[in-house]
């Protein structure tokens, strides 16, 4: 799966619109060389397809590349089957989609005229994980595919003495194994954090902004002086799903009484699920089996798929 580059575009300045440059240099976890926007984040380069400004320009704008803001233009790749985690080589630069549309927070002088903009729903965002020359021509194509509808989960373990590297974390992977073989979920973000309620929800807020369908916190859920997860949760979650943490402590009591001591939480931040889970590696595996049958259902909620199908009892009372 390939297509091209159209047009490079960056920005000297924030603020000010993009402009096309003859050729760019990507720069491995910043961006496009000489643009403002490049830095230490997740959305370093933007892409869009070629075919949706051309239908924006059908409706009488006079549309210049970057006036979206992108930095890269591409055609001949379907942008919009690429998912989180999917990795695009550029000669010998790589990048990987973090981020699927982006939320415009003021209308922009293109919504007013048309009604319309599109890069909340067809822009894709990416960091660069292997520099490289970049020009218009180049052949740009699927090093690694996540598919659109793929599960995009990130596992995050909350421990002061891992954080510091002084204990393995042991728990994490087993998390990330067990959303692989049973939901064919990609892990696209694994890290592991100190037990600080502001670095957890800064954590949380940024994963749940990129649109991930899942996140499963790992660690920190018990009656320590230090275990503040669901505290941290509470704070950023919108919507409780008290249901899963309830059946995992219930699961989890039949094995020891202990169980109704962990504090663990669930709820929903934007459209992405997110779940305590203990913090050892036996508890946390245990407790994602017990729910591990809800989530794909869940995720499908969550991506707006509400209808109910109907039964086989009742397409027999309506064929009758």
């Amino acid at each position: 799966m390939q297509g091209e580059v159209a047009f490079v575009c960056i920005s000297e300045k924030k603020g000010t619109p993009k402009h096309a440059v003859p050729s760019g240099e990507l720069i491995a976890g910043f961006g496009v060389a000489g643009d403002a926007h490049g830095g230490d984040w997740h959305r370093q380069v933007s892409l869009l397809d070629e075919a949706d400004i051309e239908f924006m320009r059908s409706k009488g704008l006079h549309l210049k590349p970057g006036a979206f803001g992108e930095n890269l233009v591409v055609r001949g790749l379907p942008l919009d089957s690429l998912g989180i985690g999917t990795q695009l080589a550029i000669g010998q630069a790589q990048l990987e989609i973090t981020q699927v549309g982006k939320e415009c927070h003021t209308r922009c002088a293109i919504y007013y005229k048309t009604g319309d903009c599109i890069m909340p729903r067809a822009g894709l965002f990416a960091r660069v994980i292997r520099g490289g020359a970049v020009a218009p021509g180049n052949v740009i194509s699927v090093a690694r595919l996540v598919p659109r509808d793929a599960v995009v989960a990130a596992v995050i373990t909350v421990s002061d003495t891992a954080s510091r590297g002084e204990a393995a974390d042991t728990a994490g992977p087993a998390v990330q194994a067990l959303l692989s073989q049973h939901l064919g979920a990609f892990v696209v973000e694994a890290a592991v954090v100190p037990d600080e309620l502001p670095v957890i929800q800064k954590t949380l807020r940024d994963l749940a902004s990129r649109g991930l369908d899942l996140i499963l916190t790992v660690g920190g859920t018990g009656l320590g002086p230090r275990d503040v997860t669901p505290e941290a949760t509470l704070g950023v979650i919108q919507r409780p799903v008290p249901g899963i943490a309830e059946a995992m402590r219930a699961a989890s009591a039949q094995k020891t009484p202990k169980a109704w001591l962990q504090r663990g939480l669930a709820g929903v931040l934007g459209r992405t699920l997110i779940v305590n889970l203990p913090g050892s590696r036996r508890a946390a595996s245990e407790n994602l089996e017990v729910v591990l049958p809800l989530l794909p259902h869940a995720i499908r909620l969550l991506r707006g798929h509400t209808a109910h199908p109907e039964t086989d009892r009742e397409r027999q009372v309506a064929s009758a």
